[in-house]
């Protein structure tokens, strides 16, 4: 089964169902399937689009992308979404790798990609939405004009065919494209769908951008594949999305820590809070303790957490009836099988610490053009994550950080993670980020970057609480304050981007 007709008993069957809710306008199901019929026509009849060619789609959350995606999914092409923060290099690598022939981008993003497109010779044509259509390009408008007498038939798409292509963050290096075929995310949604109750009644709202894995191919994909109400914003703003909860009944959230963080700061401000909630869900960074615990008191909610990668969709995923261990990710998702293993692929016990590896109908095909990155990222048949985990006394998996992150300092492994988790019991310790420094002696050092609160305490008091509570070669030998941690659009920390990395 391709994806396309995974969301067809909402497209055609529920047709005149409200699908969507953007902006103050409602879209049914009907319409997003005549929309992108309409799209997937043009595509094919006027540039020849067909089965693995490249769509690209660089603009913020909106209708248009949604009906884009669902056009380019229905031509058999592979659709890839780029980051709306990325800007020259990051376009440029992205743009020359994938090779899209027909990209779809809004007026904000195109002013930063006009400079770059004679770089690009496969990119034939750049659609743009809104009602001015600068030089060079086509209005969006234009493709959605002539609805076709018959839907363009998806039979000969097969479940073994890629359609998505996420390029990875690219946190320690260039990044790759993840190349998802169709049976890939239909096996991820029909599974959360199923291990989170999600159903037509659901009233979700989509804060998230559908640029990466976790907003596209859970939130949008399990949006059309349940058939329920979406509320879609173009971007996250904690006052928007708490009375959009409150006002519309919304019963599903996803989101990532800061998002939480926010939403907490608000109702600290606003008082009552979403009463017909039954699902909160993050990913993509870890929740700290603290929002964890607040959450619950001041929402009536315990968080869910689960774990996924760009190359992978789901992976793990705490209970949905049942209990939510804070700090943990939970259990492996159906049909999904985890194993954590030393650098020579032997399972280690219960209580160690190894790299976490994964096989299943979940895992991506390939990177694109990089058959030797393909080839590295398994061993022995299983997928390397290169995250690093260990098992509770429950058998829930707790992350405990990367694999290139790990400090050996003297002989002994140091997990960030572990000092991290340290730091922020702390109350003067609002969050904070662990790196190796090099070091001649002793080969690498522990050293912390730290967001404070108020009363803002002093590097020797938190040195002093590391002292008391870990091993002495795991205490950072230097602790520095940040206003902020440096972060990319998923709430994830850009450790390259820390300032003063190779000194203590």
């Amino acid at each position: 089964m391709n994806l396309i007709e995974t969301f067809q008993p909402s497209l055609r069957g529920r047709a005149d169902k409200p699908a969507l809710w953007f902006g103050d306008r409602w879209y049914t199901f009907g319409e997003l399937d005549r929309q992108s019929d309409a799209v997937a026509h043009a595509l094919v009849n006027d540039y020849g689009v067909g089965r693995g060619d490249r769509l690209s789609m660089f603009l913020g959350n909106c209708p248009e992308l949604i009906v884009f995606y669902l056009a380019g999914l229905k031509t058999g092409a592979i659709v890839v979404p780029i980051n709306i923060l990325y800007r020259d290099r990051e376009l440029t690598h992205l743009l020359t790798d994938a090779e899209p022939r027909v990209l779809l981008c809004d007026p904000q993003r195109f002013e930063v990609l006009a400079p770059l497109r004679h770089q690009f010779d496969a990119l034939e044509q750049i659609f743009v939405t809104g009602a001015d259509t600068p030089a060079a390009t086509r209005g969006f408008s234009e493709l959605t004009e002539s609805a076709p007498d018959t839907p363009l038939s998806v039979a000969g798409i097969t479940a073994d065919d890629p359609a998505l292509m996420i390029y990875t963050s690219g946190t320690t290096g260039r990044s790759k494209g993840a190349l998802l075929t169709h049976h890939n995310l239909v096996s991820n949604i029909v599974t959360l769908l199923q291990c989170w109750q999600w159903t037509a009644a659901d009233r979700f709202l989509l804060a998230l951008p559908m640029f990466h894995i976790h907003g596209l191919g859970n939130g949008l994909h399990g949006a059309l594949a349940s058939g329920c109400t979406t509320f879609l914003l173009p971007r996250f703003h904690a006052d928007t999305a708490f009375e959009l909860l409150r006002r519309e009944k919304c019963t599903l959230f996803f989101g990532v820590p800061t998002m939480y963080e926010r939403l907490l700061e608000h109702a600290d401000a606003d008082g009552a809070v979403p009463a017909d909630m039954r699902l909160y869900v993050s990913g993509s960074a870890p929740l700290s303790p603290d929002t964890f615990a607040r959450f619950k008191t001041v929402f009536g909610h315990e968080i869910l957490e689960r774990y996924g990668m760009s190359e992978t969709a789901m992976i793990t995923s705490n209970l949905y009836a049942g209990p939510r261990v804070q700090g943990s990710v939970g259990k492996p998702l159906p049909g999904v099988s985890v194993r954590i293993v030393d650098e020579a692929g032997v399972s280690v016990a219960d209580d160690e610490t190894g790299e976490i590896q994964l096989r299943g109908p979940n895992v991506l095909k390939e990177y694109w053009r990089q058959p030797e990155k393909t080839v590295e990222a398994f061993q022995d048949g299983w997928f390397r994550t290169g995250d690093l985990g260990r098992y509770d006394a429950r058998g829930n998996i707790i992350i405990c950080g990367r694999a290139k992150e790990l400090i050996i300092s003297g002989g002994f492994n140091i997990y960030p993670q572990e000092i991290i988790n340290c730091l922020v019991d702390h109350a003067g310790v609002v969050e904070a980020a662990v790196i190796g420094v090099p070091d001649q002696r002793r080969g690498e050092l522990p050293k912390a970057y730290v967001v404070a609160a108020e009363p803002v305490p002093t590097e020797a008091e938190l040195t002093a609480y590391c002292t008391a509570q870990l091993a002495s070669f795991k205490v950072p030998k230097r602790i520095v304050f940040l206003d902020a941690l440096p972060r990319n659009a998923m709430g994830k920390l850009q450790l390259q981007n820390l300032p003063e990395r190779d000194c203590i």
